[in-house]
């Protein structure tokens, strides 16, 4: 992934007359983490269900079956794969006939159905090399292979909400970060600064970052991705210090156009041992991972989903209606797809 790098404007600290404001927001900055914690209880049961589970409770879900047979969809725990998954499930349903069967799964969890049948489709994949390593046909058991791409360019990195980029520009690069750490400590970090990490199953080197980079920062997790949004949200609104792992296309961006920290930049097999990275994530072309046999089968639902491709405009638009708007994800896509006839087409073949 190509570092967005912000260049740094001036290395000014606190001025004597904000002491006492600062105090005051680093004790609400605590709050943070209760909030996230809360939420990411509320949700602690979404998406890491067992393959048996799922597939019980959405049986009878989805529509008829018709000529194109079942499409067994993976629902990974964010709001971009959920608007990818029930805008192709859709158009699967209603203009295929297909009977699309919905489970809310962990990714690695996901690619482990492939093989049994139980999971024909991962309709967002940020990367995955060791998956690939045990699924492939070239290094594995064969039971997966690449879908193609969603047309999604994912950036996963470090964040600052724009009241802080703007008043402390040097925070956007990394090597200001420890002078920092006290600021952004809360109850949860245990005297370091916070840095709020995302769901632990994630794609995430943060810990490891951290460690090699010599940064004072503590990861405290949220719990999921609800949970670090309103953390991002709230702490814009009372001007808090916070750093966390975010990532696009990710709808909240449209409100609230957080800032990247520069890391060292990504270089070829920077990520390649888990235990010494020290820098940034790679920009990812998301793709789509099937199940090698369902492919194999054919039919009009494979060539939907091989030919599906959108922008991150589009995801986030759909994404937004569900977490925005309150809309279900089945009447989100539904809307999507009703304005957008012409991609649907192309997708059909």
């Amino acid at each position: 992934m190509n570092t967005h790098k912000l260049s740094a404007a001036g290395n000014t600290r606190h001025q004597p007359t904000e002491e006492k404001k600062l105090r005051h927001s680093r004790k609400r900055v605590a709050g943070l983490v209760s909030v996230a914690a809360t939420v990411a209880l509320v949700l602690a049961g979404c998406g890491d269900g067992s393959i048996e589970e799922e597939t019980a409770e959405n049986e009878g879900q989805a529509g008829e079956t018709g000529d194109c047979g079942d499409i067994n969809m993976a629902v990974n725990p964010w709001v971009g794969y959920e608007a990818n998954a029930y805008v192709v499930g859709h158009v699967a349903t209603e203009e295929l006939g297909c009977k699309v069967n919905y489970k809310n799964l962990k990714e690695d969890v996901s690619w482990q159905g492939f093989g049994t049948g139980e999971v024909d489709v991962v309709i967002e994949d940020w990367g995955h090399p060791d998956l690939e390593k045990k699924f492939y046909a070239e290094q594995g058991d064969g039971s997966a292979m690449d879908g193609g791409p969603t047309g999604n360019v994912g950036i996963i990195g470090w964040y600052v909400p724009p009241w802080l980029a703007e008043e402390h520009p040097d925070i956007l690069e990394w090597e200001n970060l420890n002078k920092y750490a006290d600021d952004f400590a809360t109850s949860e970090s245990g005297g370091q600064g916070q840095f709020l990490g995302a769901d632990p199953s994630y794609v995430q080197f943060d810990e490891a970052i951290i460690s090699n980079l010599d940064l004072d920062f503590k990861v405290v997790f949220s719990g999921s991705e609800a949970a670090s949004i309103t953390a991002f949200q709230q702490a814009e609104k009372n001007k808090e210090f916070m750093i966390g792992y975010f990532y696009e296309p990710q709808w909240l961006f449209a409100e609230i156009p957080l800032a990247k920290v520069a890391l060292p930049p990504y270089e070829e097999g920077c990520q390649d041992d888990p235990a010494t990275v020290a820098c940034d994530y790679p920009e990812t072309e998301l793709k789509k991972i099937l199940s090698t046999s369902w492919v194999e089968e054919g039919g009009p639902g494979v060539e939907l989903v091989q030919n599906f491709q959108w922008t991150n405009e589009d995801q986030n638009l759909v994404a937004k209606y569900i977490s925005d708007e309150g809309m279900s994800a089945e009447d989100a896509a539904a809307r999507w797809v009703e304005e957008n006839p012409d991609k649907v087409e192309e997708w059909i073949g």
